[in-house]
């Protein structure tokens, strides 16, 4: 692929790991795509960003299956312009974000036939990454994708990993208001870390705001502590930075903040924040049996 086939449209957004745009194909059938643009500064000895090749590399090994819930990588290039180099990956064009989403819906909320929806499909995405061992991490509304069809696709891979028993666990993974309890606490964690991010974002698609919004790692896991409850002082890991908080109390919970949810909603919330390494059933139920209509 080269950088000259694709006719960029508009500027989608910019982050830390670079700058996405859409864009048209100039051939062809001149299909739409998203180009993120990763830049590499200075020597090109200093190499592409680990954070890309990582995501590259474990777009390619998902690729092959195809999977409707996951973003597709199209193609791979760089660009080398004197002492600088541009990297550019080609992904399927998805309309918006699921931010963007909740943020275009009415005040009345959303339908619970969409919501069901949504979570099935978000899922069913996040089953097929933890079959294939590997953890997301950075799962948000930010990275679910929402096409104007109403497919769920889960995006941006910089932080993913293929996990094993001897995987080297970094604290810093997860956007802070979806982080989960072990990550602020700097203990152990698995695939369930993806599954407290989708939690999250299951109360998101009833409140239409974030749950959580904790501006430190103290105050997130007060807030969390606050709706979900305090531990026993055993249940509380020994090496976390974080004493045991013995003076937090309770406040809002769960049923105060949702009380509208059906039992079967609220448990599949619960089994959420409670680390479920399963995303195919709840106490013997399939998923979709869930979230009611």
């Amino acid at each position: 692929m080269e950088a000259g086939c694709y006719e960029v449209l508009a500027a989608v957004g910019e982050g830390a790991s670079g700058r996405v745009f859409k864009a048209r194909e100039t051939g062809g059938c001149q299909r739409r795509v998203a180009l993120k643009k990763v830049r590499v500064l200075e020597q090109m000895e200093e190499g592409v960003p680990a954070f890309v090749i990582r995501e590259v590399g474990l777009l390619r090994k998902l690729e092959a299956f195809n999977h409707p819930n996951v973003v597709k990588l199209l193609d791979v290039s760089v660009e080398v312009q004197n002492q600088t180099s541009e990297m550019t990956l080609v992904f399927e064009y998805v309309d918006q974000d699921l931010c963007a989403f909740l943020a275009s819906v009415a005040e009345t909320g959303l339908s619970r036939w969409k919501i069901k929806d949504i979570m099935l499909q978000l899922l069913r995405g996040l089953d097929f990454l933890h079959t294939n061992m590997l953890v997301h991490r950075d799962l948000k509304p930010q990275n679910v994708l929402v096409s104007s069809h109403g497919e769920i696709k889960i995006a941006d891979f910089g932080l993913a990993r293929i996990y094993s028993h001897h995987m080297a666990l970094t604290p810093i993974v997860v956007t802070l208001w979806y982080r989960a309890p072990e990550v602020l606490l700097h203990s152990g964690y698995m695939s369930s870390v993806d599954m407290w991010s989708t939690g999250c974002i299951f109360a998101e698609l009833f409140l239409l705001r974030p749950l959580f919004c904790g501006y430190s790692d103290i105050q997130q896991l007060q807030k969390i502590i606050n709706v979900i409850g305090l531990p026993a002082q055993e249940d509380w890991p020994t090496e976390s930075p974080i004493p045991y908080p013995a003076n937090w109390k309770s406040g809002n919970t769960l049923n105060q903040l949702l009380p509208n949810l059906h039992q079967e909603e609220r448990d599949l919330l619960l089994v959420s924040f409670n680390g479920c390494e399963s995303c195919n059933s709840v106490n013997g139920l399939p998923i979709s049996e869930l979230v009611t209509d």
